[in-house]
């Protein structure tokens, strides 16, 4: 018991540093949807010491680059949002760029934070980190309880690792290192690449393009796809868009929860400005364990019912088309996110009001354009 208790007492000495307007911020991954929502969100609450770093300036699996990146630009706190993602599709088959990536991108980063003296560092994870059949709703303890889901096996165990690592390095350094795991987000800069995105983006695409092809819109279709005759249709037949029909992996059944990233942005710079380590063991004592924070908006929908309002939304008028034969995925993802409501935070946009707002940035896009 002495020995689990010893570490508490090391980390309650630390007391955790507020971040200052003035202070050196390293968003990771800032062109990414959490990244880039992060970084705007800082700006606009006046944070002016801001670092952020293109791929091609920095190179987050070398282990070189990062370490001379923070010897140079000694960053005081850290978000690190930097991360390979994608749908269940893409999961699946990258599973090997998935787990590989995503290990080495956290481990230079926490390392190098901890190597530098950072005064605190947030992980951003995934709720694929939970089992598949995990009790709903999901709170922070029913992780690595059983089995997770094969599909994002891969990711998920990297995402586990990050957890991981951010609480051991709190535990034997002293180390203010947070973990948050997100439910699905989505937002103005997501994926809508058909063979890598997420659900929500997915859906919202299809249903755009096949309502072009419902009007018969052939100028639109180009210049959405940037394709043309038959490399065009044979496009649209892959993925299941015709102009009387969507189809859609699954039954519909599975169940999803969803949180605009503004929200999500909120939430890390809430965590990163008034929670620190030391908080969340005290919570998790004698035992420090779980010691990441769910963040989700606290409702789930069907799959069915997220593409019926996607069609809805969207104004195509065709049937919607669920082909059981492809994989579910879990059943059910719902955060139980009532440790960090206590301590403060609650989701703000529902989800008709942010898919109506991404689908209005996505059709500015596509104006800018022409």
């Amino acid at each position: 018991m002495l020995d689990i208790i010893r570490p508490l007492k090391y980390i309650l000495k630390h007391k955790g540093i507020a971040m200052q307007k003035d202070s050196k911020i390293f968003v990771a991954g800032h062109r990414g949807l959490v990244g880039s929502s992060i970084l705007e969100y800082l700006k606009q609450q006046g944070y002016t010491q801001l670092i952020a770093k293109t791929r091609n300036e920095l190179n987050l699996l070398s282990s070189s680059a990062v370490e001379d990146f923070f010897s140079t630009y000694r960053p005081e706190y850290v978000f690190l949002a930097a991360a390979k993602v994608g749908g269940i599709l893409a999961n699946n088959t990258y599973r090997a760029d998935f787990i590989y990536e995503n290990l080495a991108i956290q481990n230079h980063i926490i390392y190098n934070a901890y190597k530098y003296g950072v005064k605190k560092l947030l992980f951003l994870g995934s709720s694929c980190i939970y089992p598949k059949n995990a009790p709903q709703p999901m709170g922070e303890d029913v992780l690595l309880t059983s089995e997770l889901e094969y599909t994002n096996e891969p990711y998920a165990i990297a995402k586990i690792a990050g957890i991981k690592m951010c609480e051991s390095f709190a535990l034997q350094y002293g180390c203010d290192f947070v973990s948050v795991m997100p439910t699905n987000l989505y937002g103005n800069n997501d994926n809508f690449d058909l063979e890598t995105s997420h659900v929500l983006p997915a859906l919202l695409r299809k249903m755009h393009l096949a309502k072009l092809l419902e009007q018969k819109h052939i100028q639109g279709l180009e210049r959405d796809t940037g394709l043309n005759g038959t490399d065009l249709q044979e496009y649209l037949a892959r993925f299941g868009i015709e102009d009387s029909q969507v189809s859609i992996w699954g039954d519909g059944t599975p169940r999803r929860e969803f949180l605009h990233v503004r929200d999500m942005a909120e939430a890390c710079v809430f965590v990163m400005e008034r929670i620190s380590f030391k908080d969340l063991a005290t919570t998790c004592a004698p035992q420090i364990r779980n010691t990441h924070l769910n963040v989700g908006y606290g409702d789930d929908v069907s799959i069915y019912e997220l593409a019926t309002l996607v069609k809805d939304i969207v104004g195509f008028n065709g049937k919607l088309v669920f082909d059981s034969t492809k994989p579910n995925g879990t059943p059910q993802k719902l955060m139980d996110t009532s440790r960090l409501n206590k301590l403060g935070w609650q989701a703000k946009i529902s989800l008709r009001e942010g898919i109506e707002s991404v689908y209005r940035h996505y059709l500015n896009k596509q104006k800018e354009i022409l």
